[in-house]
């Protein structure tokens, strides 16, 4: 059967190649491609592994935490043994290879570690006890890289590794997702002006995937982050890396094949691997990377959950939230969404353009004003109109005024990261969330960079001591936090795989019914978004003479009526099973 298995995976990578490349460069790019898997299976060693309620995925920096005298990532590991061993059990370390801008989104080199974080032996450390996910940034690569000084050079190893284009050319239906210039200068080593293609920033060069070659060393990359400890593999800004002239250039036919035959190559080497496409586009591109749902990736950042909960919270109804999720559907069972609220960049609006109005986005772009935080915009269409594209600000300050009461504050932020936990598919908990961080104006101020609001650097024994202060917004949250996660992991209702519904309740309540794979068992969690007491009608629920119990506080819900707390949840659970269980 493995034979086969493999037969058929060459054989759909063959598929692909030719597709993408005429005949000459797919027989080539194949031969290579073999000889690359060999060259990878030699040294990887597969660990079959299947996803459970378990599967808790923290987003963080390389150097997100610091203390003297050790590496960033040394100290990363010690926060994770001191503080959430047993409740989170994978680590996306964003970009910790050296860089030159964007807190890591500008790589110099692939294949490094960046020493101000540490070194290839603290990424291993962090391999023993947590499952990893590293970033494949390969849209595009620094300008200081020596793939792209050697293209400057005029060097023959890295003829057209990056897009050249005469500035005259009609670039008007690219989809951008920045203000910038999409072509930047350069000047090569023999003087002469070049106009290579940017999305992101004059400092991230976009590679150029029509040449087979850069293909051939991307794989290579993603390869070595395998045999380097990687389980998970984020594809950051995919949807962007194959370039056609007369189109919108993201979301093309050759991009889904690229992703394709990456998930082959992979398979081929490391079958336990997880491709996680990371693509701000509204909702119904966004899941178009799931493929036929055993294609292309197993995990997509559900990029709508963030501002969908955002403007719930903020405007007290569930009405548009509950109607989107009444629209999740997934191609297989082998297929999730990455759910998060928060991560390393804003909060984008992209992904809801085609879900709420303008006036319901500009709802949430002045409630971010008024709470001190930024609005990024990107260019639309030729007039350069400027529309926004993601909300700068720490997720606490979304939801919140920084003036707030602190009570008020925490559980404002708790019902939005239950919500998220209790979702189907796998949380993503984004640091500075699960330690309750608020807006850092400072480094906005160092780097002029929106998203530097969120990205905060912060002192080990500075958080230590916040976390044990009770007074503390880091100990209200943080505290909340791990009993949630401690009760999700043990519930095989939460298996990112197993089947759901969302009820429509009332407009103050969101609620969603997680079973477990055989249908035996299922948790509903109910949600009030507003700040007084909800009554929700047992019959309602349609689970007939269950007895129910709530897993969080362990009361028992029987009445015509259960009351939820403002702001407040119920995780409730069939209580026969539990005592089922108890008797076992």
């Amino acid at each position: 059967m493995a034979n086969e298995a493999s037969h058929d995976r060459f054989a759909l990578i063959k598929e692909s190649l030719d597709f993408i490349y005429d005949k000459e460069d797919s027989k080539k790019a194949y031969d290579e491609i073999t000889l690359l898997i060999d060259k990878y299976r030699k040294k990887i060693k597969s660990k079959p592994y299947d996803m459970t309620q378990k599967d808790v995925i923290l987003i963080t920096y390389g150097d997100q935490i610091f203390h003297e005298g050790e590496t960033a990532l040394a100290t990363l590991k010690r926060f994770l043994d001191e503080y959430v061993e047993d409740y989170i059990n994978t680590v996306h370390i964003l970009p910790f290879y050296p860089y030159s801008s964007d807190d890591g989104f500008s790589i110099v080199n692939y294949k490094g570690v960046c020493p101000r974080m540490g070194s290839w032996r603290d990424i291993e450390a962090l391999s023993k006890d947590h499952r990893l996910m590293f970033d494949g940034v390969i849209n595009h690569i620094s300008q200081l890289s020596s793939w792209f000084n050697g293209f400057l050079a005029n060097d023959p190893e890295y003829l057209e590794f990056f897009t050249e284009l005469d500035p005259s050319t009609d670039l008007s239906q690219v989809v951008r997702p920045r203000t910038t210039p999409l072509l930047s200068e350069y000047t090569d080593d023999e003087g002469k002006v070049r106009h290579i293609w940017t999305t992101f920033s004059r400092d991230q060069v976009d590679l150029n995937y029509a040449n087979y070659k850069v293909l051939l060393k991307v794989l290579d990359v993603l390869l070595y982050y395998v045999e380097k400890g990687a389980s998970l593999l984020r594809l950051d800004a995919i949807a962007f890396i194959w370039k056609q002239i007369g189109t919108t250039c993201v979301h093309l036919p050759q991009t889904h094949e690229l992703i394709q035959l990456m998930r082959e190559v992979l398979h081929e080497v490391a079958p336990e691997v997880l491709i996680i496409t990371e693509t701000n586009v509204p909702h119904s591109e966004n899941i178009s990377y799931f493929g036929k749902g055993d294609d292309e990736a197993q995990m997509v950042y559900n990029f709508a959950l963030p501002p969908l909960l955002a403007f719930a919270i903020l405007k007290g109804t569930t009405t548009k939230l509950t109607q989107w999720a009444n629209t999740l559907e997934l191609p297989s069972d082998k297929v999730c969404f990455f759910n998060f609220t928060a991560s390393h960049d804003g909060v984008g609006v992209r992904a809801v353009s085609d879900i709420l109005d303008e006036k319901e986005i500009d709802f949430l772009v002045q409630n971010t004003l008024l709470h001190r935080g930024i609005v990024s915009y990107r260019a639309v269409g030729d007039e350069q109109v400027k529309s926004p594209y993601e909300l700068n600000c720490s997720y606490i300050d979304i939801l919140t005024h920084p003036g707030d009461p602190n009570s008020l504050r925490a559980k404002r932020m708790i019902l939005s990261q239950a919500v998220t936990l209790s979702m189907p598919g796998v949380p993503g908990v984004y640091f500075h969330s699960l330690v309750g961080s608020q807006n850092y104006h400072e480094a906005v101020r160092k780097t002029r960079q929106n998203r530097s609001i969120n990205r905060e650097k912060l002192n080990f024994d500075n958080i230590q001591e916040q976390m044990a202060d009770e007074h503390n917004l880091r100990n209200s949250i943080f505290k909340r936090y791990k009993q949630l996660l401690s009760i999700r992991t043990n519930e095989k209702a939460f298996c990112p795989y197993s089947p759901f519904e969302f009820l429509t309740i009332r407009d103050e309540v969101f609620a969603i019914k997680r079973y477990t794979k055989d249908k035996q068992e299922y948790i509903i969690a109910l949600y009030n978004f507003t700040n007084k007491i909800v009554q929700i009608p047992r019959d309602l629920l349609q689970v007939g003479d269950d007895e129910l119990i709530d897993i969080i506080t362990h009361k028992l819900y029987n009445k015509i009526e259960l009351p939820i707390e403002s702001y407040g949840m119920l995780w409730l659970k069939k209580i026969n099973n539990m005592k089922q269980k108890d008797e076992k």
